[in-house]
């Protein structure tokens, strides 16, 4: 009797080959794709490495004002308003008064040279507080106001001995500078003299003579060049005032 053997159940399914492919002769199937990468692990930051640096700018500090005497301010001004034109015309008027103001100093010292003269007959005048003056030069510019700045020369002695104790007549020798109502006085120089500048205008020149009440006094005085003015002296000088201007403040 002859006996039949069916296939065990497993023999039953049928087989699936995987088809190889050679990386360099064929391509991979059209459907296939790139296996996603892995996701990135996660990072766990501070607080202020998440949020973005802030930069804060400092407020710059004011620049100082000064105050500069200038006009310049006038002709920029001047030329954005007007235009070009109207800032030319402001630093050409600008210039046209400088321009006066030498002209002007030059007529002045030219109508000073013009009007000075030279005095033929020299008489003494006595003044009532005891000054006597002889008029050598009469000056054609300007007389001194309280507060001008007057440059004068000057030669000063003893009457009674005619000792000299100040004298810038010589060639080597500054001229001196006098402000009007200023205290102390150059050395060489006294009440007197001022008093009798008053009267005079620049290019002038006077021989003086002050007595000792408006000169240096009882006390006389040393004016620590060697020169010593005794008590009670009277002073001769030759005075001439060469420039009257401003002082500078």
């Amino acid at each position: 009797m002859a006996t039949s053997f069916s296939s065990p159940p497993f023999l039953s399914y049928p087989l699936t080959r995987t088809p190889r492919f050679s990386s360099s002769s064929q391509t991979p199937p059209p459907n296939s794709q790139p296996p996603n990468p892995p996701p990135s692990p996660k990072l766990t930051t501070t607080s202020s490495e998440q949020q973005p640096p802030v930069t804060v700018r400092e407020p710059k500090p004011p620049k100082p004002t000064t105050t500069v005497e200038t006009t310049d301010w006038i002709a920029s001004s001047l030329t954005r308003r007007f235009g070009l034109g109207a800032g030319l015309a402001w630093s050409a008027f600008l210039a046209v008064g400088v321009i006066s103001e030498q002209i002007k100093t030059r007529i002045e010292v030219s109508e000073q040279e013009a009007n000075t003269r030279d005095v033929e007959k020299q008489e003494e005048v006595v003044l009532p507080n005891g000054i006597r003056y002889y008029e050598l030069r009469i000056g054609g510019g300007a007389s001194p106001r309280n507060g001008d700045l007057v440059v004068l020369d000057l030669k000063g002695k003893i009457e009674s001995r005619g000792e000299v104790f100040v004298d810038t007549f010589d060639g080597d020798k500054k001229p001196l500078a006098l402000v009007m109502g200023s205290r102390p006085y150059t050395k060489g120089m006294c009440e007197g003299i001022e008093y009798i500048v008053r009267s005079m205008k620049a290019g002038g020149k006077r021989r003086v003579i002050v007595p000792p009440n408006l000169g240096f006094g009882e006390k006389g005085a040393d004016l620590g060049t060697g020169a010593q003015i005794p008590p009670f002296a009277t002073l001769e000088y030759i005075v001439e005032v060469d420039k009257v201007s401003i002082a500078p403040a």
